[in-house]
């Protein structure tokens, strides 16, 4: 018989924002390291759509929360951003110095793909949460999570793939990278839920082309936007993002 692992849940704040509340939590399984989230939940009244947020590299979940989350709010639709390990209240310059061999980079990506499956059911179960309406959206790093836990997790029904793609080419780690995490293998699981891609044509970090492969990779329904911005996108893009989860979910 399978056992069931409960989630437990710390509610760190509580506020009031215009057009729902804003609620600072800690989430982990029992006995695992807890979560560091930001639930943003609209005033509707009734059990609403959600996303899912994960952050860039370097970042944290306010700036998930504090703008995509917003705009997702306007749309009526829940969202909770995590922090991701070693970033935000995780952050940890020793443990960030000693995770820059291959072997500790594998394990905060399966460490962080876990997470981002805890995260889904503990969003799922929400009282404000309409489980079967509940997508997920990544920035950049976030992305790539993104697109692996949709891979693999039939509760995400629309992704949305931020300045993110295909791992770049060419690099010396790129095999192992790509043994352990590939964008295009698991792009090509989610059809026929839908995708878009919002990137930027002078993006430096995650090149336009890396972009184009995985858009390339995946099946219908998709979609592609380009915005005359670099890595960072503007807040069009982000309006965009959020008007087009908001009518699949």
């Amino acid at each position: 018989m399978a056992t069931t692992i409960r989630i437990v849940q710390t509610t760190r704040a509580e506020a009031r924002i215009p057009g729902g509340r804003r609620i600072v939590v800690d989430f982990r399984e029992e006995g695992g390291d807890a979560v560091p989230g930001i639930l943003l939940v609209p005033d509707t009244g009734t059990p609403a759509p959600a996303a899912l947020l994960l952050h860039g590299y370097s970042s944290r979940k306010e700036h998930m929360a504090d703008n995509v989350g917003r705009a997702l709010l306007d749309e009526g639709i829940a969202s909770l951003a995590v922090d991701l390990p070693l970033h935000g209240d995780r952050s940890d310059p020793l443990q960030a110095q000693s995770a820059r061999n291959p072997l500790a980079v594998v394990g905060l990506w399966t460490t962080a793909l876990a997470e981002a499956r805890l995260a889904m059911r503990y969003l799922g179960a929400r009282k404000e949460v309409n489980g079967e309406r509940m997508g997920a959206a990544g920035y950049s790093l976030g992305s790539f999570l993104a697109v692996a836990l949709a891979a693999d997790d039939p509760r995400v029904r629309a992704v949305v793939v931020a300045a993110g793609g295909d791992l770049p080419a060419g690099t010396p780690l790129a095999a192992v990278a790509r043994a352990v995490a590939d964008p295009l293998r698991a792009v090509r699981k989610l059809a026929p839920r839908p995708l878009l891609m919002v990137h930027g044509r002078d993006d430096r970090t995650v090149r336009p082309d890396q972009a184009e492969r995985l858009y390339a990779a995946a099946g219908e329904p998709r979609e592609i936007r380009w915005w005359n911005a670099g890595h960072i996108l503007p807040p069009a893009a982000i309006r965009y993002a959020a008007e087009w989860l908001g009518s699949r979910l």
